[in-house]
C-alpha cells in the first residue's frame, strides 16, 4: 500500500499522455480530410512545384494538409497570428493592458476570448483568399477546382474557417487535459509528419547514385552537430547571483541564504520564428495569387529580402516577447520585499536596472542564436542539393517543442512523488494514538 500514491500519479500521467496522443490522432485524421469541391490530385501535384517556396514551409507546418487542401489546410497559424496581434494591442491599448496586469484569471480569459473572435475573422478572410487563388490555379489543362464559382469559395471559407477553429479546440483540450502546450504539440507533429518521407528520400539518392554516401554523411554530421548545438543553447543559462539576508519574523530568524537566478540564453523559446513565420506567410500567401513582385519575392526562400525580414520579425519577437515573460520592475520588487539582493547592487531600482542591462544584452545573443539556426539548415541543404527540405525553424520548433515536453513530464513526476510522501507522512501521523494519562 505504501507505493498507492505514485502508482496513482503515474496513471494520472499516462492518462493525460493517453489523451494527448488521441488529439493527435483525431487531427491527423483530419489532415486527410478533402474539402469539397477540389481535385485533390491535382492539387499535390501542383504544390510539388512549390517546395521550395514559402508555401512548401507552409505546408509542411500543416503537416501536408494545405498540400491536401484538407478541412484543416491553413492550420493553426490564423489562431497564432490573432495571437500576436492580441499581444501588441495590450501594449499600446489601455483595457487590455489593464486586462492582462489586473484582470487576473478572468482578465486572462478575456484576452483568450477575444483571440479566438480574432481567430474567426482572420480565418474567414484568409480562407476566401485561398478559394479564390486555388480557382486561378490549373495543372496544364486541368483546374483545381472542380466546379469554381462564389458556392465553392463560400463552402471552402466556412470550412477551413471550421477547421482552424477546432484545431485551436484540440490544442486547448492538450494543453488543460494533456502534457504539454498543445499548440506547440500541433505544430510539432506536423512537422515531424514529413520525417519518414524525408529518410526515404535519403535512401533513395542513395539507391540511385544521384548522392554519395560520402556527402551524405557529411550532411548527417551537420545536422547532429547543428541539434546538439540547439540543445546546448536552449539548456544555457546566466545565472545571477542572489543573497537572502536574514530577519526576524515573528519569534525566527528567516533569510541568510544564498541562491541564484536563472535567466535562459533564449527565454522565448520557439515562440520568435513561429511568429515570424506566421506574419510573413500571411502577405506571402496572397502573393501567390496576386501579381506584385514585393510579394512574389516573400515567397521565395533564401531570397535576400525574405531572409532580411524574416530576421528582423525574430529579433522584433525575441526582444518583445521576453519583455513579456519578465519584467525586471517586478522582479526586483519581489527579491526587495522577501529582503533579496544582487551583491554589489543596490535593491529596488538598481536592481531592475541591472536586470534589465543584463536580460537585454542575453537577449540580443538569444537572438542571434535563434535567426542562424533558422537560416544555416537551409543554406546546408541547398548546397547538398537534397530531395526534401527541412529548415532550422522547423529544427528550432521540434527541438524546443521536446525539451518542453520531456521537462513537463518530469515535473509532472516530481510533483507526483512529492505528493505521495505528504500522503504518507499525513497517513502516519495520523496512526500515531494519543498517550493515556494516569
Amino acid at each position: 500500500m505504501q507505493g498507492t500514491p505514485e502508482k496513482g500519479g503515474t496513471n494520472e500521467l499516462t492518462k493525460r499522455v493517453i489523451f494527448m496522443l488521441l488529439m493527435l490522432a483525431v487531427y491527423r485524421v483530419g489532415v486527410h480530410i478533402p474539402t469539397p469541391g477540389v481535385d485533390t490530385q491535382a492539387i499535390a501535384d501542383l504544390f510539388r512545384g512549390f517546395a521550395g517556396t514559402l508555401l512548401g514551409l507552409f505546408d509542411m507546418f500543416s503537416g501536408r494538409a494545405l498540400s491536401q487542401f484538407s478541412i484543416f489546410a491553413m492550420g493553426i497559424m490564423p489562431y497564432i497570428s490573432a495571437s500576436i496581434i492580441i499581444e501588441l494591442l495590450t501594449v499600446v491599448w489601455p483595457h487590455l493592458n489593464r486586462l492582462k496586469k489586473e484582470g487576473g484569471q478572468e482578465g486572462r480569459r478575456k484576452l483568450t476570448q477575444y483571440s479566438r473572435y480574432l481567430t474567426v475573422g482572420l480565418s474567414l478572410f484568409q480562407g476566401f483568399m485561398l478559394a479564390v487563388g486555388l480557382e486561378r490555379m490549373s495543372l496544364g489543362s486541368q483546374s483545381v477546382v472542380i466546379v469554381p464559382g462564389l458556392s465553392f469559395r463560400l463552402m471552402a471559407m466556412i470550412t477551413l474557417s471550421a477547421g482552424t477553429c477546432f484545431i485551436m479546440w484540440l490544442g486547448e483540450q492538450i494543453t488543460e487535459r494533456g502534457i504539454g502546450n498543445g499548440i506547440s504539440l500541433i505544430i510539432f507533429a506536423g512537422i515531424v509528419e514529413g520525417l519518414p518521407s524525408a529518410v526515404q528520400g535519403v535512401f533513395s539518392d542513395l539507391t540511385t547514385n544521384e548522392q554519395s554516401l560520402l556527402r551524405m554523411a557529411f550532411l548527417g554530421a551537420g545536422l547532429v552537430l547543428i541539434v546538439a548545438g540547439v540543445v546546448f543553447c536552449e539548456r544555457a543559462q546566466r545565472r545571477i547571483p542572489v543573497h537572502y539576508a536574514q530577519r526576524m519574523v515573528g519569534r525566527k530568524m528567516v533569510g541568510g541564504r544564498s541562491t541564484h537566478l536563472p535567466l535562459k540564453l533564449n527565454p522565448a523559446g520557439v515562440i520568435p520564428p513561429i511568429f515570424a513565420s506566421s506574419l510573413i506567410m500571411f502577405p506571402a500567401t496572397i502573393g501567390q495569387f496576386v501579381d506584385l513582385p514585393f510579394l512574389k519575392d516573400l515567397t521565395t526562400r533564401n531570397n535576400w529580402l525574405y531572409n532580411i525580414i524574416y530576421v528582423a520579425l525574430i529579433v522584433f519577437f525575441c526582444y518583445f516577447y521576453t519583455g513579456v515573460q519578465f519584467n525586471p520592475e517586478d522582479v526586483a520588487e519581489n527579491m526587495k520585499k522577501h529582503g533579496g539582493f544582487v551583491p554589489g547592487i543596490r535593491p529596488g531600482q538598481k536592481t531592475a536596472e541591472y536586470l534589465d542591462r543584463v536580460l537585454t544584452r542575453l537577449t540580443l545573443w538569444g537572438a542571434a542564436y535563434v535567426s542562424i539556426i533558422c537560416l544555416l539548415p537551409s543554406f546546408i541543404m541547398d548546397y547538398f542539393r537534397v530531395s526534401f527540405y527541412f529548415g532550422g525553424t522547423a529544427l528550432l520548433i521540434v527541438v524546443g517543442v521536446s525539451l518542453d515536453t520531456i521537462g513537463q513530464f518530469q515535473s509532472y513526476l516530481l510533483n507526483s512523488q512529492y505528493d505521495g510522501i505528504l500522503k504518507k507522512g499525513m497517513s502516519g501521523l495520523g496512526r500515531i494514538q494519543p498517550r493515556r494519562r494516569g
